[in-house]
């Protein structure tokens, strides 16, 4: 049998069976690089309830802002976590969706157009992840800082049109007070007017809520003071199924820093002495409790929890997972 005549057997054989393969005259263009990221949201369960953090976008912090650590020190910490201080520290807003089974609870709502393009998120992502502004009923600011609170604020319209607003009494006379506003020094006072701007459409509807310490606000959460960063900082404790979820808000800004050493400060802080405090109680109640936490300016998703290191503290963040409904422990 000639070879030309196998050639021509096999390419009959392969027709006949439908494995005709031909080479291409010429090789396929490359595909056009995407350039875009996943949607900003990541889910867990906690017990029974649903948590679903939302990615608002990022901000870069000069290191400047920080104190109490030495130069040297300070560029070591950087260096370990392949932080490049020199071109700003890149540090992310979250927020936090809890879907209790009978409220749908918002823990801080990020910048919406308070700042700049790489931020303003939230509520994108939230859709992304399922749900509609419209069906969020309450809202919980661990603070009333522009980037956790403009957030609730669209164009001078409530974002979310049938949430509750609550702020603790303590930051909201401070933040919403005219008189302190009034006072403050000139590079602060749009801090204020940012505040007051976000909870104008709420506070007009009697929707927005200033709660004192001790109160309930829903079942299986408790309300934590800490403060210093502001006067009324707060975070939430949220429970079910013995599992526990500390939201703390701004407790921490530079995971590559305030782990290792709480004892550094940053300049947003209303009063860094009761600052340092509450992050290092904070952090060993949740090493010793195990506590899951969520901050607001931990690397997105921010969730995870807190170990000893030496004299100090690190940072475990959450392993991707899918979600499990009613997953038992072992």
């Amino acid at each position: 049998m000639s070879h030309k005549f196998r050639q021509t057997l096999l390419a009959l054989t392969l027709v006949s069976s439908g494995m005709m393969f031909t080479l291409p005259a010429s090789a396929a263009p490359a595909p056009a690089q995407q350039q875009t990221q996943a949607p900003g949201y990541y889910r867990m369960m906690l017990g029974n309830l649903e948590v679903t953090a939302l990615y608002d976008g990022y901000v870069k912090l000069d290191a400047k802002l920080f104190h109490g650590v030495s130069e040297p020190d300070m560029q070591k910490l950087f260096a370990r976590m392949f932080t490049d201080s020199k071109s700003g520290i890149q540090t992310a807003v979250n927020a936090f969706l809890v879907n209790t089974g009978t409220h749908l609870v918002l823990v801080d709502a990020g910048t919406s157009q308070c700042f700049g393009p790489t931020l303003g998120a939230i509520k994108n992502n939230l859709r992304a992840a399922g749900y509609q502004p419209e069906q969020v009923d309450m809202i919980l600011l661990t603070h009333l800082h522009p980037d956790h609170a403009c957030g609730i604020t669209d164009q001078g319209k409530a974002a979310f049109p049938n949430a509750t607003v609550y702020a603790s009494k303590a930051d909201g006379d401070y933040w919403l007070s005219k008189e302190i506003a009034s006072k403050a020094p000139k590079d602060a006072q749009p801090m204020f007017k940012m505040a007051q701007d976000a909870v104008a459409p709420y506070a007009e509807q009697g929707k927005l809520k200033l709660y004192s310490p001790g109160e309930q606000l829903l079942p299986g959460l408790e309300v934590i003071a800490t403060p210093g960063h502001t006067p009324g900082h707060t975070s939430y404790l949220f429970s079910s199924g013995g599992q526990k979820l500390l939201l703390w808000g701004d407790i921490v800004h530079s995971h590559s820093l305030q782990f290792a050493k709480p004892e550094v400060a940053v300049d947003f802080d209303t009063d860094s002495k009761q600052a340092i405090a509450t992050r290092q109680k904070v952090f060993a109640d949740a090493a010793e409790n195990k506590l899951w936490v969520g901050g607001a300016h931990l690397p997105f998703p921010g969730l995870g929890h807190v170990r000893v290191e030496g004299k100090g503290y690190a940072w475990v963040p959450v392993e991707y997972a899918p979600v499990v409904v009613g997953e038992k422990k072992p």
